[in-house]
């Protein structure tokens, strides 16, 4: 299986490469999550300390940000088993396989992403 990104063929080595990296940032943010949902929620009677509070704050925007990254490797999965990978989903050009070896989950082309940011904004 090839998937063509830009002017250079991503060949089955190299995207056995980039499955491998999805596969361990996933393990990865797994293993955080799990290690978040070991310290956190804390009980009620510790609720009402400023300190522990800001730390739940923190242990929230942590397993959020872990929780959005397993959702993007998981599709970047999905898209590479549906023969999908490696096309930005706004403007359907090729991500540069530069990027996708950074950002292997990346659903957008560098140009898409500064554009959905700062729309964000």
């Amino acid at each position: 299986m090839f998937a063509a990104i830009g002017e250079v063929r991503i060949g089955p080595k190299m995207l056995a490469a980039l499955r491998a990296q999805l596969h361990h940032e996933l393990a990865f943010r797994l293993e955080q999550l799990e290690s978040i949902s070991e310290v956190w929620p804390l009980s009620d009677d510790r609720r009402d300390d400023q300190h522990t509070m800001a730390r739940e704050e923190v242990l929230n925007a942590l397993a959020a940000a872990a929780r959005l990254v397993v959702a993007d490797v998981e599709a970047a999965l999905d898209r590479m088993e549906a023969g999908h990978y490696g096309s930005c989903h706004l403007c359907d050009w090729p991500i540069p396989v530069q990027r996708l070896t950074i950002v292997p989950h990346a659903r957008y082309c560098e140009p898409c992403h500064r554009l959905k940011e700062a729309a964000a904004a």
